[in-house]
């Protein structure tokens, strides 16, 4: 099994493209999924979050509001690196018990949709395949301000706050363009899928295992032998 990164800016249209690939039998680890379960109650990312950001960003039923957080974070440049210290580590130690199931249930291949996969680079240097969803600023904008409920200039101070969809755009393989029809997006995934799947990048990682799973046991069998003789 070989692991894909999956990226995109806010409204970009990442999760529509994630959907698709879900839809044509993809198993899917979303950071935003896993992000939303590494801060419940009692998790020690919730403990620091409200250590730091105090019970004001806590609704009445004492989960985290994201909204409220979201808020302090787009205004505050530490803040949000503060957040993302805490909340990082351990959505990337909960992803990895995902991708080890997905492995040993022999999957192909594994899509990682990670909002922020070039802001942090933590995961990148173990994908295969990067793909980046992206579609022209003036729709990023327009589809912001209409899914949110906000004013252009909010819209605008949210997607400033991310790394440039052009900038993301230049460090992927691969390029979803959204800009345009659905049934458009939905063609250039399909040829994605079709792509990943006859790759034989699966197979190398599989021997590389294999051997190193062969050369441990080899190891275990000497040291056996030792103490026994």
């Amino acid at each position: 099994m070989f692991l894909v990164g999956l990226t995109g800016g806010i409204a970009s249209g990442k999760s529509t493209v994630s959907s698709m690939l879900r839809e044509l039998g993809c198993p899917i680890i979303d950071a935003d999924v896993v992000a939303r379960k590494v801060v419940e109650p009692h998790t020690p990312a919730y403990s620091r979050i409200v250590y730091h950001f105090g019970p004001e960003v806590l609704l009445e039923n004492g989960q985290i509001d994201r909204q409220k957080l979201g808020q302090i974070i787009f205004a505050h440049e530490e803040k949000r690196r503060l957040l993302n210290s805490i909340t990082h580590p351990e959505i990337h130690k909960a992803m990895l018990k995902e991708i080890i199931f997905c492995f040993l249930r022999g999957y192909r291949y594994v899509v990682l949709d990670v909002p922020l996969l070039f802001e942090t680079r933590r995961l990148t240097k173990f994908l295969n395949h990067t793909v980046v969803v992206y579609c022209d600023p003036a729709t990023q904008l327009q589809r912001l301000m209409q899914r949110d409920d906000l004013t252009q200039e909010q819209a605008e101070q949210r997607v400033a706050a991310q790394m440039p969809l052009n900038e993301k755009r230049g460090l992927a393989n691969h390029v979803i363009e959204n800009s345009g029809s659905r049934e458009d997006t939905q063609r250039q995934v399909l040829r994605l899928h079709t792509k990943l799947e006859d790759s034989m990048d699966f197979l190398l990682v599989r021997v590389i295992v294999v051997a190193a799973t062969a050369g441990l046991g080899g190891i275990m069998l000497y040291a056996a032998k030792l103490l026994l003789s």
